[in-house]
């Protein structure tokens, strides 16, 4: 089976994880049945690297993980993240904690909803600009030699904080928003992952589901689907966005794959510290993306790629998620 190393850990996961925040909250309907069926699918066929988070769904999104995995622990790579504070009255309102105490309180919160007594890695979510890195970092180091962690990450993260936090302590994945349409991470951080030999974990390396294709107008999503607050799913980027979308369906027409796996294929191929985790809830896509390690791209045909960057329209988040970003 095809592997990559996270980062200079003695953790081997398959190249595509699995992203899980979808199966409990954000993108319309939910569905356990379908969520469990798609977990345990996920390692049949060999995808081991999965990741959660606290905030998703309010711990729901931890407990269905526990409810799928209990028995297969051993089976897999579990990422999840803290960072976020927020309330279950108040599920709209959200704030950031990197403070020693809160991230000791969030482990040992997440350790109880999986049902495990150590995560293979944790991430901070965001940084909190009211806590230095090093103060965070310093604690996340501490759950490591208490033996409740055993890789530390950081999420949505600038080269200037990366560099601090792994002077505390190594520091051995990025998470970051990173596809054909969203290439923020190659003018801001990506020197400094290489330079460190860290990973890149690339979450919505699908765009949000747009690069795959099934998105045709903004009017089939359900109400409670937060891409209605993207910028770039906001009627008047989204049909010049289509326009981005037409060359890579070209491209995958061709090749006689599907936009999906075309788009996961151009991530893999930029570096081998690369590890997407697209997230889905059902059986048949997940299957599809964990296909993207076979197709072979082209040096032109990566060059074709990187040039449809020109034509994205919109922000990847609005005005308060952009607040949220280290960049």
């Amino acid at each position: 089976m095809k592997t990559r190393t996270l980062g200079k850990s003695d953790l081997r996961v398959f190249p595509i994880g699995l992203g899980a925040m979808g199966m409990s909250e954000f993108y319309g309907e939910t569905d356990e049945k379908q969520s469990l069926k798609t977990l345990h699918k996920a390692l049949d066929i060999g995808v081991n690297f999965i990741d959660t988070a606290d905030v998703y769904g309010i711990g729901t999104n931890e407990e269905l993980l526990r409810k799928a995995y209990s028995d297969r622990w051993n089976n897999l790579v579990l990422a999840t993240k803290f960072g976020f504070v927020r309330d279950k009255n108040n599920p709209e309102v959200r704030e950031l904690s990197g403070s020693p105490e809160y991230v000791k309180s969030a482990c040992e919160a997440s350790l109880k909803r999986l049902g495990r007594e150590t995560i293979d890695l944790y991430y901070l979510h965001r940084v909190d600009p009211n806590t230095p890195i090093e103060e965070t970092v310093g604690a996340m180091a501490e759950l490591v030699k208490e033996g409740k962690v055993r890789y530390i990450g950081l999420s949505e993260v600038s080269g200037d904080t990366l560099r601090r936090a792994n002077k505390v302590h190594p520091i051995t994945a990025v998470q970051t928003e990173y596809s054909i349409w969203s290439r923020d991470v190659e003018k801001t951080t990506m020197s400094v992952i290489e330079e460190l030999g860290i990973s890149l974990v690339p979450y919505s390396p699908l765009g949000r589901g747009f690069l795959s294709g099934k998105i045709r107008d903004t009017s089939e999503l359900s109400e409670n689907d937060f891409r209605h607050t993207v910028p770039r799913f906001q009627k008047e980027h989204f049909e010049s966005n289509k326009l981005l979308l037409s060359r890579i369906e070209q491209l995958a027409n061709i090749k006689k794959i599907t936009s999906a796996q075309l788009s996961l294929a151009w991530l893999l191929h930029k570096a081998e510290n690369i590890i997407p985790i697209p997230g889905t809830k059902h059986e048949k896509y997940l299957i599809e993306n964990a296909k993207a390690v076979d197709v072979k791209l082209t040096q032109d045909e990566m060059l074709y790629l990187d040039d449809t960057y020109s034509t994205v329209a919109g922000e990847r988040y609005n005005d308060m998620g952009m607040k949220f970003t280290n960049l």
